[in-house]
């Protein structure tokens, strides 16, 4: 039989709108699951039931009239998001007791269009790496096989939406946060146009390389979602680029992008690293059935190479200074710590002159694929990863060389701002989840998540669950230990 959580997000708001269930009585069953999964796949860094009722009871007060597409429907924030009077660690033991007082634009919108947050996922320290490993919470695992990593600096936000403790989340995306965790879990993760999203109002800053976006299982829920973090803020340093006609989820409804031009290509953009097989193949699988939906797939030459990953890794370090209180610099992970040491050694006409030149690179990427509409590559150069895989040799440095390997093609489309979502469309021999990366012209948001829909409907769907999906009778959790971590 069928259980709340098999609903997609925005079945359940339809079953909410129908009088079937209740906002409450998702919530509650969302919070059940948390307490008996929520720890083994390491999705939350701080649960928050009693603010969760609250506002599950204000969802089921309002007049219908006022209800949105996702009103009253369970999700959940990152942990480097700012929520007033909540506790936000940033994924580290430097801030494990900070509260902010204000809300982040988006959680503001989050909660205007009615959706209740159960707390914070967990993240990478300060967002720095694309695992999400730290002190605060246990280390995000992927629900389709726990000895691997759910990925960052998403990662918690991933975990909770594949082992079905929400139906949808929220992320953030600077070099491929939201991508290559969709990518390890099997989800869509969706990052939008530099300045699509508001970024305040403190995060607007950064270079424009990251942005929140929604991460879900249909790309139905995740325009939806794109719907509601995406509106207008005055003062915000990016042009908004303008909505389509009925939003994003009614692009995603119609799936019809037109017939397009798609650059295909497979060579890693940040490291000169060989493909694993299982990522090629997605790629295969994806451009054949773009192929069989009417569009010309041709191979391109990626828009840029390994030269830009100096320029990149000098921009990364100079984000890792982020303010840390100086008493507590010593609780920062090794791999901040180094990346943070290496930051303060930017001077400020370096910094200019990096950034100048990653744009003229970034003009000629953009020249060597004029000619396409979206662009179709791997999202990763290897399927999956183990927990504890990059930091095993205890070598910082080590560290941050081996995920720039790991992860070759996302963080390019960040330094662009173009959109770019990636695809949960192939598998491993052993049916682990293999992404894609689906790119788009900057600013053509609702082209690229309508071709995504379209895709989506050539696959068949992409809503399936690993086997902890039924691990927990959740309407009965008796409290027997189901939530500890893995040894």
């Amino acid at each position: 039989m069928a259980e709340p959580h098999d609903l997609t997000a925005l079945e359940q708001a339809a079953a909410i709108a129908r009088g079937e269930l209740t906002s409450v009585d998702l919530v509650e069953h969302c919070l059940r699951r948390v307490a008996a999964l929520g720890d083994t796949v390491g999705a939350f860094v701080t649960v928050t039931p009693d603010l969760a009722r609250q506002a599950a009871r204000a969802a089921d007060a309002t007049p219908v009239e006022e209800r949105g597409p996702l009103h009253g429907v369970p999700t959940a924030i990152k942990d480097l998001t700012l929520t007033a009077g909540v506790r936000t660690t940033f994924g580290s033991a430097a801030f494990a007791d900070f509260v902010p007082p204000v809300d982040a634009d988006v959680v503001r919108f989050i909660k205007a269009a009615g959706l209740v947050s159960l707390g914070k996922t967990t993240t990478s320290e300060l967002g720095c790496s694309l695992y999400s490993e730290g002190l605060v919470a246990p280390p995000a695992r992927n629900p389709w096989q726990l000895a691997y990593t759910a990925g960052g600096s998403s990662g918690g936000a991933a975990a909770a939406v594949a082992a079905g403790l929400v139906p949808i989340a929220q992320g953030s995306d600077g070099g491929g946060s939201l991508r290559i965790p969709a990518s390890l879990c099997g989800l869509i993760g969706y990052k939008p146009s530099r300045g699509l999203v508001s970024g305040g109002p403190l995060g607007s800053g950064a270079f424009g390389l990251p942005t929140s976006g929604p991460l879900g299982r249909t790309v139905a829920d995740v325009a939806a979602l794109l719907d509601v973090m995406a509106v207008p803020v005055p003062g915000e340093p990016y042009l908004s680029p303008p909505a389509p006609p009925g939003g994003y989820l009614a692009a995603a409804r119609r799936a019809e992008p037109g017939r397009l031009r798609i650059g295909r290509f497979t060579t890693p953009m940040l490291a000169d690293e060989p493909v694993h097989p299982h990522c090629v193949a997605a790629v295969d699988r994806a451009a054949a059935l773009l192929t069989a939906a009417g569009h010309e797939v041709v191979e391109v030459l990626p828009p840029l190479g390994p030269q830009a990953w100096p320029l990149f890794e000098i921009i990364w370090y100079v984000l890792a200074l982020a303010p840390v209180p100086p008493h507590r610099e010593a609780e920062l992970l090794p791999l901040t710590q180094l990346l943070r040491a290496r930051g303060a050694t930017v001077s400020a006409g370096a910094l200019a002159a990096t950034l100048g030149e990653l744009q003229a690179q970034v003009r000629l990427g953009a020249s060597r694929t004029a000619g396409c509409d979206l662009l179709l590559c791997p999202t990763l150069a290897t399927p999956q990863a183990p927990v504890g895989w990059f930091t095993a040799d205890g070598d910082p440095a080590a560290d941050f060389d081996r995920q720039r390997r790991f992860s070759p093609y996302c963080a390019i489309f960040n330094v662009t701002g173009d959109p770019s979502v990636s695809l949960p469309v192939g598998a491993t021999t052993d049916g682990l989840p293999v992404g894609v990366l689906l790119t788009g012209r900057y600013g053509d948001d609702a082209r690229l998540i309508a071709t995504a829909a379209q895709l989506e409907h050539a696959s068949d769907g992409w809503d399936r669950h690993p086997a902890i999906w039924r691990a927990v009778d959740s309407a009965n959790v008796n409290g027997d230990g189901a939530g500890r971590s893995p040894s």
